[in-house]
């Protein structure tokens, strides 16, 4: 071998191993890169992430502020006559004392015309959401839906604490109750 091919020899494993060098060095810089595409792909999927639960949390809120502002539009609408209802209340007295003193004096025509009457006051109040709470002798006397006015003796040891008479009746309208009932109880 001449000095000549050795220097070829020399000089072509100096390219083979600067080609490897090259490649080792391509191949870091590829790793390089892909690790900063790989770290940009995680910072996104978390970015994601974290605004699927800002959105998740958005939708959740204004779902309960629908429901919210239902139950409160229902609940107005229930309640919006209640005025009117407190100042036919007295009405509705006064026509059940009169019915009372009616019957007393045995005029079966009148008494029918101002039943009529009355029904009619009650059916076309209940349609408006009026209802009439039921209280009887021997209830057992609750402070928070009723008002005690007055106690009596207890005619029987049975009817101490509880419910003898009801002087006015008590009404809701909805599930409000705009006039408790007042009761006597006995002692």
């Amino acid at each position: 071998m001449s000095k000549q091919d050795i220097k070829d020899k020399e000089i072509e494993k100096d390219m083979q191993d600067q080609g490897v060098e090259n490649e080792t060095i391509e191949n870091q810089v590829e790793l390089t890169e892909i690790e900063i595409l790989q770290n940009e792909l995680d910072a996104s999927k978390v970015e994601v992430k974290k605004e699927q639960d800002n959105f998740l949390r958005l939708f959740a809120e204004f779902e309960n502020y629908k429901k919210r502002t239902s139950k409160e539009r229902i609940e107005l609408f229930s309640t919006a006559n209640k005025e009117l209802m407190m100042v036919l209340l007295p009405i509705l007295d006064d026509f059940e004392r009169g019915i009372q003193e009616i019957e007393k004096s045995g005029d079966k025509a009148l008494l029918e015309g101002v039943q009529l009457i009355q029904n009619k006051l009650k059916n076309t109040l209940n349609q408006k959401g009026l209802k009439q709470m039921e209280v009887k002798k021997g209830d057992v006397f609750d402070a928070e839906i009723h008002e005690a006015i007055s106690q009596i003796p207890a005619t029987s040891k049975k009817l101490k604490g509880k419910i003898i008479d009801t002087v006015e009746k008590g009404y809701k309208l909805g599930e409000t109750i705009i006039r408790f009932p007042k009761v006597v109880l006995g002692n």
